[in-house]
């Protein structure tokens, strides 16, 4: 679904969907219940200039809006089917409550793909994997400065002691992907480190975040993870949404999305 939303609409971006009402443009301002009313306009401005749409759950639920996150799903399945959505959740947990949270990103939410951490290892990934023909992105190199603190750190117990980034790429390549389901999130103020990642799963989707107002480069994002093999989703969340405070928005929007959907053709041909 992701390479062929990719092929339809020459895209390698996605865009995130992190709404927050006191950004909302104009007479949209702080109205918490037009949640859905400025999501649903920035989807239908950017539905065929991208390869996948990224709503991340806790904007939705900070605000009690998750009965409008189900009606956003529901308008991107109808308007926008050819488009792959992963639920930008980060859930990390084992057992019976790994599988409720699987239940409510596939079949409450009805997401094609949802992003996990892999803390707590493969027991917590597992039931997510139960869902065929669903994904599952494994947070991996993150974009903050913090992500270091555990995931530059080197494991002693585990032969060569990669990194801790570098063991779960190559855990996500190899003995946990039993069934094609998994992806990575690497974020692009790191390029060195997609690039080592691509290295060690070379196969995998790369869900990359930190394009725009994070500050990451597009050329060098899809120089260093855009393989034959080895798609990349590159998201671009604020820089598209709140392009404009203004009634043009969602026209802004579409030319924001515009812009960096260019620059990451440009990089890759």
């Amino acid at each position: 679904m992701l390479r062929d939303a990719g092929a339809r609409n020459d895209s390698l971006l996605c865009v995130g969907l992190d709404p927050e009402p006191q950004r909302f443009p104009g007479a949209l301002r702080g109205e918490a219940h037009r949640i859905y009313d400025f999501c649903a306009a920035i989807v239908d401005a950017t539905a065929d200039l991208v390869c996948a749409f990224k709503p991340q759950i806790a904007y939705f639920a900070a605000h009690g809006a998750e009965d409008q996150l189900e009606r956003l799903m529901q308008h991107m399945r109808c308007n926008a089917p050819h488009v792959p959505v992963i639920l930008d959740a980060k859930r990390g947990d084992i057992g019976s409550t790994a599988e409720q949270y699987a239940r409510e990103a596939f079949e409450r939410y009805g997401a094609d793909a949802v992003t996990l951490s892999p803390f707590m290892g493969f027991d917590s990934i597992e039931p997510y994997l139960q869902y065929h023909g669903k994904g599952a992105f494994l947070l991996c190199r993150t974009s903050n400065p913090g992500g270091a603190d555990l995931q530059a750190q080197r494991l002693a117990s585990v032969p060569g002691q990669p990194l801790l980034y570098e063991h779960i790429a190559a855990q996500a390549q190899g003995p946990w992907n039993k069934n094609g389901q998994l992806g990575l999130v690497v974020g692009a103020t790191y390029p060195e480190e997609i690039a080592r990642v691509r290295a060690l799963a070379p196969t995998l989707p790369l869900l990359i975040p930190g394009v725009g107002a994070q500050g990451g480069d597009a050329a060098a994002t899809v120089r260093a993870g855009l393989t034959e093999r080895g798609a990349i989703i590159v998201n671009s969340s604020r820089a598209v949404l709140y392009a404009s405070d203004g009634d043009d928005y969602a026209a802004a929007a579409r030319r924001a999305a515009q812009a960096t959907q260019g620059a990451l053709n440009a990089a890759r041909r």
